[in-house]
């Protein structure tokens, strides 16, 4: 049963949270491990090509000093030789890197050696990388494609994996939730694993059997008071009878009846929270219920019981004669009826008009529409925390709603409950509290 509002604030799936982050964790391993790989292969590459040059002029100048000629590869002061070779201080072998492409050829590693003394030609050769910068680049697509493929397989599983666990959570906030609805049998259970999820599953269950052990107890206590109050407040109602009439008597007497009402309500309390009160069902005018509720309560209240069936009444007007509408309008009139237990409906309407007479101001209103009562008053409205939390016993929420002992509204909803009822309890946009009774069809 529903008694307040709790607004629920959107928010992103715990699921789709950790695969966002798997898929970002992957997409920077893959990019990290890509560019590692390219810079290494580069690197290697160049040094590589680079001591292939250094070994071809080697060679190449070995077989130009014994036979004059030129070997496959070689040449004498090339016009495309980098500045940094063209005149060499020694006699030593140069190498220098040549990062521009020319038709075919892309970039490549120079390497050169001077034939002889000063003013000799310098010979030359050319190590040209683009194969092996073609199949860097192979690489590199390579690469791409199986992050991809790892990408796209690794989020599916991270999807899965985490949706095990938003199971695991959802079903630990499924029984908070229903613990702190009131319902303190609710228990998650064991868990899959032996993780953080079960050690919170475990804690949720052992606040619960705390919560209801301690409950029990102050329910089990609120009875034990109960009855024992009930035989000595009875000795002083029967007690005060025997004063001699006058203003102590009066005061006496009320001050007793208002003890006497409220141990009546810690009974009552105990009786429902015990789960020993079953309701006597029976079919009842529901205006006429209520507008007798209202007025054993003594309060100036104002009733108003909606007419029903006026759809009806229109069409039987359209197909009969005149004489025949008027008898099914007044016919159609008649007050809803429901089947309830009338005197635990009177109970609830009762505690409610109370409740807005102590509580708010006048005026006082109830509204019976169908199966529906609406009562309202027009003070300070229901408190917040009380919208909140549902009305709990011995605390009515806020002092500008004035004082009491807070068990009218408790009654109201423990009979509202049993009765299979919807008690609904807030303010109206223009001030004023409103509690909404709705009975099931």
């Amino acid at each position: 049963m529903r008694t307040f509002r709790r607004l629920r604030p959107v928010r992103a799936s715990l699921r789709w949270k950790i695969a966002a982050l798997a898929a970002v964790t992957a997409c920077l391993v893959a990019a990290a491990v890509g560019a590692l790989v390219h810079l290494w292969t580069a690197h290697d590459i160049r040094d590589r090509a680079e001591a292939r040059a250094f070994n071809t002029v080697y060679s190449a100048m070995d077989v130009y000093r014994r036979t004059g000629a030129l070997a496959d590869g070689a040449e004498l002061d090339p016009a495309a030789l980098p500045a940094p070779l063209r005149h060499p201080a020694d006699g030593d072998r140069h190498t220098a890197y040549d990062g521009s492409v020319e038709g075919n050829l892309g970039p490549s590693y120079w390497a050169a050696q001077r034939t002889g003394g000063p003013g000799s030609p310098v010979l030359a050769v050319r190590v040209n990388t683009s194969p092996e910068l073609y199949g860097l680049h192979r690489l590199d697509v390579t690469m791409t494609v199986a992050s991809l493929a790892a990408l796209a397989a690794a989020v599916p599983l991270a999807v899965y994996g985490a949706g095990l666990v938003a199971r695991r959570l959802r079903r630990v906030s499924e029984t908070a939730a229903r613990i702190s609805a009131g319902d303190l049998d609710a228990r998650t259970g064991p868990t899959d694993g032996h993780d953080e999820v079960a050690d919170i599953a475990a804690t949720v269950d052992l606040m619960a059997d705390s919560l209801g052990r301690r409950l029990h107890a102050e329910r089990r206590f609120t009875a034990d008071v109960a009855h024992e109050l009930r035989t000595p407040v009875g000795g002083l109602l029967a007690a005060a009878d025997l004063l001699p009439p006058g203003e102590t008597e009066d005061l006496l007497r009320a001050r007793v009846r208002d003890l006497r009402g409220l141990v009546e309500d810690l009974l009552e309390i105990s009786r429902l929270d015990a789960g020993a009160e079953q309701p006597v069902r029976a079919r009842v005018p529901l205006g006429a219920v209520v507008a007798e509720a209202v007025a054993r309560t003594g309060l100036a209240t104002e009733v108003t019981v909606v007419q029903v069936a006026e759809a009806e009444t229109l069409e039987a007007a359209e197909a009969a004669e005149a004489a025949e509408a008027a008898d099914a309008r007044r016919g159609a009139r008649d007050a809803t009826t429901v089947e309830t237990d009338p005197r635990r409906l009177e109970r609830i309407v009762g505690n409610l008009v109370i409740n807005a007479h102590r509580h708010g101001a006048a005026p006082v209103q109830v509204t019976v529409d169908g199966p529906t009562v609406v009562v309202r008053d027009h003070g300070p409205g229901f408190p917040a925390d009380l919208l909140l939390h549902g009305p709990r016993r011995f605390h009515t929420g806020a002092t500008g709603r004035g004082t009491g002992h807070g068990l009218g509204l408790t009654i109201a909803l423990g009979q509202a409950r049993l009765l299979g009822a919807e008690l609904r309890l807030d303010n109206a946009p223009d001030g004023g509290a409103v509690a909404t009774l709705r009975l099931p069809a």
